[in-house]
């Protein structure tokens, strides 16, 4: 027990005073003359006895009535002794992540939480309060009520871990405070087991919030294809969790236009895939959209396909270059053949791929503006000659890196290894293959680049990278090397045309890096601007002679089809989706350990932490006593004989 006021207690002291009285009486009994005086020394007894008896029962009445009153002035209470008297530091993190979209037994997740919180949180309490995108630090319930209440989700989610350290920042490092740390999600699953740091100075509580149904039907991805017969189409991913999902529609609008519906069929777990035709050389804003009430930033999937960006490629020819007239084709690519006599140097400012087809001896000058051509952003593909210079082979390869040909080998040797772990070969190859039909060659160059693309048997290279520059080791006329009739030329030379250009695909993920190339030329202090209806950004971008390298990670934050804007000038469109990875309704099971305690509710949380802090006060009770006692007193005073 203790006392708010214990300096009252020493009038405990007063307690003797009474005692003192009723010990040191000065009254004495009379003695009277009786005639029968046997029976008055009876009855002088018993009167004395009575007397004494009724004396000490009211001392104790009085000593207890005076000590539950001097006991009540100094208001004893029981708490915490731990907590009572403190000052308190607590961050709260509030998950506002689109599975909080979920629904509860009261409804969805974030909303009963916020509902719960602000119910819970006292008026003046001071707390510090943040969110995936926001941080309001030291306020009170007033002060955040509104910000709640109109609180978005977000699909920019913060890992447990970094949520944990922000909180464990907010609380501060006040040596005497009791710090909390409360974290409100619902604790989706990742790919690693759940962990964070958690400081024994600090009280750690997780509000884990559980919907009542985990079934969810989602888009997961969407991506442009060619079937059996050639035609373009649109493949649409939907996965269903928890159970089947049958009949599901789905609709393809173009804009506000509706382009074609379907319905599919998802098993449980699993994973289903549906077509639509898109025909040929049209542009689209388009989206794909779902019905599913339980998670719904899911449902919508976004897309655009724009007019064809065609890829100027130069090549400098020393040998017939009808091979790579075949590969990069008028449909997509436009190309200048021309010889080491014959090349326009201005060709080169706006080209976006140089192929220097087996020139025996490159120029100075043509080094020089090759280098610059790279400087811009350009890409170069260096075929060797069998008879070429390699003084002036090493001086374009020493720009980019410090690898480069050796010395010339006169004799047969395999292409046996393609490194599919390569960007160049990315999406070409549905599984690894190690039996298909080597190439050769006959005459080469030794490398010891570290950076293959495609190996000789050996391990050393045929084919290498560096920044944006391709070597080939090996000269690849029919005369000196099969690997024109090599199912390889065509993704090989055919990516390395269109990785000089990087178009932007179909759609983006907000959250991740996203880069991609626009064939366009700003004059000094333009830039692009992303545009919705929702938002404008303008995202990291990078000029180049010809062309604008844009790259986004945080930006833009809504889901939507954006217009690249220069000026007010439309330059293309552009999608952007959420990350799907929290349409997966899978949890972390939870439980109280010596880190942390795991709580249902919030409202729970809080009325836990109210009987922990509360303090229990007994004066009224003491008052009460008091009064009994008195009355006890003057009972015996008036009844007692």
């Amino acid at each position: 027990m203790q006392f708010k006021h214990p300096e009252y207690l020493y009038a405990l002291f007063a307690l003797i005073i009474p005692i003192l009285v009723h010990l040191f009486q000065l009254r004495r009994f009379r003695k009277v003359a009786f005639t029968n005086v046997q029976f008055l020394q009876q009855v002088k007894l018993q009167t004395r006895k009575s007397s004494m008896i009724k004396k000490w029962l009211t001392l104790l009445a009085r000593l207890l009535a005076l000590a539950a009153l001097v006991i009540a002035f100094a208001q004893p209470y029981f708490s915490n002794t731990q907590t009572i008297g403190k000052p308190q530091a607590t961050a709260i993190y509030l998950d506002n992540s689109f599975s909080m979209q979920a629904r509860g037994a009261k409804g969805p997740l974030l909303q009963r939480a916020v509902q719960e919180l602000l119910h819970a949180l006292p008026d003046d309490e001071v707390v510090s309060i943040f969110t995936n995108t926001e941080t309001f630090k030291d306020i009170t319930k007033k002060d955040i009520q509104n910000d709640l209440l109109q609180l978005s989700y977000t699909s920019a989610q913060l890992p447990y871990a970094a949520a944990y350290l922000k909180a464990k920042q907010l609380v501060g490092n006040q040596p005497d405070a009791i710090k909390r740390v409360i974290m409100v999600s619902d604790f989706q699953q990742k790919d690693n087991a759940f962990d964070i740091a958690t400081d024994p100075q600090t009280h750690t509580h997780l509000v884990q919030l559980a919907p009542v149904n985990r079934a969810n039907i989602a888009i997961d991805s969407i991506f442009l294809a060619r079937n059996t017969t050639d035609d373009l189409v649109l493949s649409v991913q939907l996965s269903s969790t928890a159970q089947a999902a049958n009949n599901v529609p789905v609709a393809l609008y173009n804009e506000q236009q509706l382009m074609a519906k379907t319905t599919v069929s998802i098993p449980k777990n699993g994973t289903t895939l549906t077509q639509f035709s898109m025909g040929e050389a049209q542009t689209i804003k388009g989206r794909v959209l779902i019905e599913d009430p339980s998670v719904t930033f899911d449902n919508t999937r976004y897309f655009t396909i724009n007019a064809s960006q065609k890829i100027k490629v130069v090549t400098i020819n020393g040998t017939d270059d009808q091979y790579l007239r075949n590969i990069y084709t008028p449909d997509e690519f436009e190309l200048i053949s021309s010889t080491l006599e014959t090349l326009n140097y201005n060709d080169l400012s706006t080209a976006h791929l140089v192929v220097i087809n087996e020139i025996e001896q490159l120029p100075i000058s043509l080094n020089n503006a090759l280098n610059a051509f790279a400087t811009q952003g350009g890409s170069i593909c260096l075929i060797p000659s069998s008879t070429g210079t390699i003084a002036s082979y090493q001086q374009l390869i020493s720009m980019s890196t410090t690898d480069g040909l050796l010395s010339k080998q006169e004799r047969e040797k395999k292409i046996t290894t393609i490194h599919f772990s390569h960007p160049l070969y990315k999406g070409v190859f549905d599984k690894e293959i190690t039996n298909f039909q080597y190439p050769s060659v006959s005459t080469y160059y030794t490398s010891t680049a570290s950076n293959p693309i495609l190996s000789y048997e050996d391990n050393t290279p045929f084919l290498f990278a560096a920044n944006s520059l391709y070597v080939f080791t090996a000269p690849i006329n029919t005369g000196n090397s099969n690997f024109q009739k090599s199912p390889l030329i065509v993704p090989t030379l055919y990516n390395i045309g269109k990785q000089s250009l990087q178009v932007s695909d179909i759609s983006y993920t907000i959250g991740m890096t996203n880069t991609y190339d626009i064939a366009i030329t700003l004059g000094q202090d333009r830039i692009l601007s992303l545009v919705s209806e929702e938002e404008r950004v303008i995202p990291l971008q990078q000029n180049f002679a010809n062309k604008v390298q844009v790259t986004t990670d945080d930006v833009p934050t809504k889901a939507g089809i954006y217009t690249l804007m220069d000026t007010e000038k439309t330059i293309q469109h552009v999608s952007y989706n959420y990350d799907q990875q929290e349409s997966n309704l899978l949890y972390y099971n939870l439980s109280n350990t010596d880190q942390y305690q795991v709580s249902e509710a919030v409202e729970t949380l809080f009325d836990q932490l109210k009987e922990e802090n509360s303090i229990q006060e007994f004066w009224k009770w003491f008052v009460i006593f008091a009064l009994l006692f008195l009355c006890i007193e003057m009972l015996l005073l008036k009844f007692l004989k």
